[in-house]
């Protein structure tokens, strides 16, 4: 099966604008049906993975004899997720574990989850090499959270799988369950938490099975020796030195290891003595001191000692400690980086606790409003002060994780913020498109490429920028529906532009009609 840049690559100039027809909207719909129909296979391509359809296109989808036809439209993001669900049964099984796999995204979006009852049926019907990949992230967050305790067996059975996050009675209700399937997984869940049963099934060989056990399984004190003295690779003891069932003796020990690395491991410990983050917190590596520097139970001696740092990294680290007063904090000589990815974060499994977001919202840090400007769940007083923060991480992050971010927000935050997944800013629903007109001189491209978005657009403008330097401009304004008819024209015989022009709505339906005449009847 060819992949679908393959079948790009080999597609003719008229297939290009067939394929372009394919997406424009002000083509009929019995014009879509066509296409589907009769149309080449990156006609078909597009039109089922790249748009939303009508209802009786997807009937049609749905019901095409073409299983790769069908496989496109399991990869559409854009279309309403029920209507994908409908493939849940396809009679071919690369359909349905393309469905299983998700929509093609890029990897700052949210992914609009499938039907709870779709996802259910699934797990109850498809062979387990169809549900790997991203299936998990087609959840809702709804089913997540109650898979453990849902009243399918099946979907319980993949509730185990959270079984770090479950509470103890939970647990013990899995472990007592009437499926056979859901206790086995349970108690093999709890095998892990037994050190004798780890040390007999242990690889003794290098392996992921082996790293595994060793980073998360409870080990025995024979096990933890044997790493100590004749560990199967190097990087083993800052393997265990994470290991939450270390004990106290081997993390002492190992806070005053030679390797920097195991010593890195152990400061993010949560069981740190006293003497340990002692030496951790004077340790002669800053990226050391910068991770004690978050242990919760620092004292003011320690917070003090980080907080005159030598470092920045170490300062700043610090500063965002929760033992501090406000006026403490301020105090701290902390630089706050503006050269970080400000991006999308998918929603918090378990929810912050509201009164702790507001505080860090209304905190004097950068750090800790930029952590409370994820939260989609920010009531509107904090929605608007943060969206006039003065520190451009807040506003960005604000801007990429808040459903109800303001326009004007999320085009200040285009304009200003340039890392990565900057393009994330123009999917956020409530991105402008009048005014944008302005911004068509703008030296940089992405900048000039939302002029395309505005429907004000002068004529001559969208002619003058089909000829930008930058293919991506280009190909946004062969797109807008100002475009001159004669340009127009002229560019659904160009090489390059042809599949954004015929997908131009301001394309008459009379020679929409015409460009897909000749093609043969099926």
């Amino acid at each position: 099966m060819p992949t679908p840049e393959q079948i790009w690559e080999d597609a003719d100039l008229p297939t290009r604008r067939l394929a372009g027809l394919a997406l424009n909207p002000s083509a009929p719909q019995d014009v879509l049906l066509r296409l589907l129909a009769d149309g080449p296979l990156a006609a078909r391509m597009v039109l089922c993975r790249d748009r939303v359809l009508p209802e009786a296109v997807v009937d049609a989808v749905i019901g095409h004899p073409d299983p790769r036809t069908r496989a496109y439209f399991a990869r559409n993001r854009l279309v309403d997720p029920a209507a994908r669900a409908r493939l849940v049964d396809d009679p071919e099984w690369r359909v349905r574990a393309i469905l299983a796999d998700g929509p093609w995204r890029a990897s700052h979006e949210d992914i609009r989850p499938l039907p709870d009852e779709t996802v259910v049926h699934m797990m109850n019907t498809y062979d387990g090499e169809c549900l790997g990949g991203s299936f998990h992230w087609q959840f809702s967050l709804g089913l997540r959270r109650s898979m453990s305790t849902h009243p399918d067996a099946k979907v319980r059975a993949w509730g185990v799988g959270m079984w770090g996050w479950l509470p103890a009675e939970t647990r013990a209700a899995l472990l007592r369950d009437p499926d056979d399937e859901v206790r086995e997984q349970a108690a093999d869940q709890l095998r892990h938490e037994d050190p004798a049963w780890v040390e007999s099934a242990l690889p003794v060989h290098s392996c992921h099975a082996r790293t595994g056990m060793l980073l998360h399984d409870a080990l025995s004190r024979a096990v933890v020796d044997s790493v100590l003295t004749a560990p199967a690779r190097a990087d083993e003891r800052a393997t265990i030195a994470a290991n939450p069932s270390l004990p106290p003796d081997v993390v002492a020990s190992l806070a005053a290891d030679p390797d920097p690395e195991v010593r890195w491991r152990i400061a993010r410990r949560a069981d740190l003595g006293r003497v340990e983050r002692r030496a951790l917190v004077s340790d002669p590596d800053p990226g050391i001191r910068r991770m004690v520097a978050r242990h919760p139970d620092l004292d003011h001696d320690e917070r003090r000692l980080l907080a005159a740092d030598p470092d920045p990294k170490v300062r700043l680290s610090v500063s965002v400690h929760p033992a501090w007063t406000e006026a403490e904090r301020a105090s701290i000589a902390y630089e706050v980086p503006l050269d970080e990815p400000f991006c999308f974060h998918p929603e918090r499994l378990v929810p912050r606790d509201p009164e702790a977001v507001r505080r860090d919202a209304l905190s004097g840090h950068p750090m800790l409003r930029r952590e409370a400007a994820r939260e989609r769940t920010l009531p509107p007083d904090l929605v608007a002060r943060l969206a006039a923060d003065g520190d451009l991480g807040v506003r960005v992050l604000l801007a990429q994780n808040h459903p109800d971010a303001p326009p004007a927000l999320l085009l200040r935050c285009f304009l200003e913020y340039t890392g990565p997944e900057r393009a994330h800013l123009l999917t956020r629903r409530d991105f402008p498109t009048d005014g944008l007109a302005v911004h068509a001189d703008d030296e940089d491209p992405a900048v000039r490429a939302l002029a395309a978005r505005d429907p004000g657009t002068a004529p001559a403008t969208v002619e003058r920028l089909t000829r930008d330097p930058e293919p991506a401009v280009r190909a946004a304004f062969a797109r807008h529906p100002n475009l001159p008819p004669a340009r127009l024209t002229e560019l659904l015989d160009d090489e390059e532009l042809v599949q954004h022009a015929a997908a131009n709505p301001a394309l008459g339906e009379g020679a929409i009609r015409a460009l897909v005449a000749a093609l043969p009847v099926s």
